[in-house]
């Protein structure tokens, strides 16, 4: 299963087929275009009434932040007479929020949330849903693409490659780059893979990273790459230069896809855990630093200006999934209510510390990271062009590709959801 979706891009192709074969033929019965529907939902007991749960879904979180209870229950109700898990994208992204605001008003938030990073998701379920989104829409393609030609151009000529993944999760992006390593011209380099990841609650808090190490490995051995990993289960702002062990004659590079949004900012905490992280990378004095990163403006102190954009973000989200997988697709529930419908969970009912959910835009990150000590590289123009053409002929006409200030931005219907670029340190 991990070789079919890992490195066989025809099983994706074929994937991508029947979900746009599916969603035309939903289409045609239909009449109408399967988008979303901005927020109006008929109710599911045959009712006539047309609802906009956009609108009571913000009633409901005005309620809830000045814990007008007879007010939110009220419209909660109401909210839940209308979403539906297995509706519209609007529909069932209500659902998920709705959830959220009930959390908050029970205070009970932190209970509700477990982040996906702790959570023991098995990496089979994680893989169906991980194929779904890679056939759907080229976000997670075009951030692993980004990643491995940026490392692949730097390492052309490298005897010794190290790279430090910080979020490794199941190290799914490293299997392609393996395989490209192995037909280099003249042999591949020796690879060295440091995986760190936040610890698992329990008694093997790193057992996850290093069954992702144990994967690789066996990577490594079919496509005959030397190969050593490297496990660092922890939290991330107390790893020290001396745990990553980096040897002398290695080309360096770390890499960082949306996961830096996990640390806690400097609302929280004055002496923040994201700016430390920053500050042991420029230590480093990598050969690149590639940063992937969640375009969001949903880390606002203030609950109401957090839950607008919010609802923003994940409407976009939910409505490019209702464009293009049909809605029985029981992977499509396991994205909305596993990645999706977790994260909203945490943005709308955990503050301080537990509100682990904290993008910043790119142009936030590109000030935070200058800051910390590092000058941005141009934009690859080949990366750029490829990235154009992959999307122009095997996704819908509505994902956007652009560029701006060196960023490769990604989005839907012109809102930019992620954003890629790549560091090295200034001096």
């Amino acid at each position: 299963m991990f070789d079919t979706v890992l490195l066989n891009c025809e099983s994706i192709t074929t994937l991508q087929k029947s979900l746009q074969n599916e969603t035309n033929k939903n289409l045609q019965q239909n009449g109408q275009s399967k988008g979303s529907t901005g927020g109006k939902a008929r109710g599911k007991k045959g009712k006539r009434n047309v609802v906009d749960l956009r609108t009571l879904l913000t009633l409901c979180a005005q309620a809830v932040a000045t814990d007008d209870r007879r007010s939110a229950n009220e419209l909660m109700k109401q909210i839940r007479q209308h979403s539906d898990p297995t509706g519209d994208g609007m529909q069932r992204l209500a659902h998920y929020f709705v959830d959220g605001l009930e959390a908050r008003l029970a205070g009970s938030g932190n209970q509700s949330y477990n982040p996906v990073v702790t959570r023991p998701t098995s990496a089979a379920n994680f893989l169906k849903a991980y194929h779904l989104f890679l056939a759907a829409c080229p976000f997670k393609k075009l951030a692993d693409f980004f990643s491995n030609r940026t490392i692949m151009n730097l390492a052309e000529n490298a005897a010794r490659l190290h790279i430090i993944d910080f979020g490794v999760l199941y190290g799914f992006q490293w299997p392609s780059l393996i395989q490209r390593l192995s037909s280099r011209t003249g042999g591949p380099p020796k690879l060295k893979i440091t995986g760190i990841d936040l610890p698992q609650p329990g008694f093997r808090p790193a057992e996850r990273v290093e069954e992702t190490g144990r994967r690789l490995a066996n990577y490594a051995k079919t496509f005959k790459v030397p190969f050593e990993f490297h496990s660092i289960a922890q939290k991330w702002d107390t790893i020290s230069i001396e745990d990553l062990k980096i040897e002398s004659g290695e080309l360096l590079v770390v890499n960082c896809n949306f996961r830096l949004r996990n640390l806690l900012d400097e609302t929280v905490v004055v002496d923040s855990p994201r700016n430390k992280v920053l500050n042991l990378v420029r230590k480093l004095y990598p050969d690149v630093f590639i940063l992937g990163i969640v375009n969001g403006g949903y880390s606002a102190p203030f609950f109401i200006t957090r839950f607008r954009e919010a609802l923003f973000h994940y409407s976009t989200l939910f409505d490019m999934l209702e464009t293009n997988v049909p809605r029985e697709i029981p992977e499509r529930r396991l994205i909305e209510s596993e990645i999706f419908g977790w994260e909203a969970m945490n943005v709308i009912a955990c503050e301080g510390a537990e509100r682990i959910e904290r993008p910043e835009t790119y142009k936030q990150w590109q000030v935070r990271t200058t800051r910390a000590g590092f000058r941005q590289l141009p934009l690859d123009k080949a990366i750029m062009k490829t990235a154009k053409e992959r999307v122009k002929t095997c996704y819908h006409k509505d994902f956007v590709i652009d560029e701006d200030n060196g960023w490769l931005l990604q989005g839907w219907k012109g809102r930019i959801i992620y954003a890629h670029s790549s560091w090295v340190p200034a001096s």
